[in-house]
């Protein structure tokens, strides 16, 4: 199953929520699993971005879902990228070199 990480960055009523209640990560979290996708890690920075969540999803497609629809709220921003392990980026490039395209 693909794997994403999604940094993400707290609007004013998001922290404000996240203050007054700091269990409602953990709802969030539960939700996003409703959603499709499965958080396997997740850390708070400090720093530009608040969040650091790494999510494992069947595709992009319910990955989108799940960006789209945190960031519907209006309580975060959220920036997500594709991770892909070490070992199929090297076969990857390996590939490519074989069939002579780089």
């Amino acid at each position: 199953m693909p794997t994403f990480l999604m940094l993400s960055t707290l609007g004013p009523d998001g922290m404000s929520t996240l203050h007054t209640n700091p269990k409602r990560l953990g709802q969030v979290n539960s939700e996003v699993e409703q959603m499709g996708a499965k958080v396997l890690a997740q850390w708070a920075l400090l720093g530009q971005y608040d969040f650091c969540t790494v999510l494992e999803a069947p595709d992009e497609r319910i990955m989108a879902k799940v960006a789209t629809a945190l960031g519907a709220r209006g309580t975060l921003k959220t920036q997500t990228m594709v991770a892909l392990p070490v070992d199929q980026f090297i076969g990857a490039l390996d590939e490519a070199r074989a069939a002579g395209n780089i």
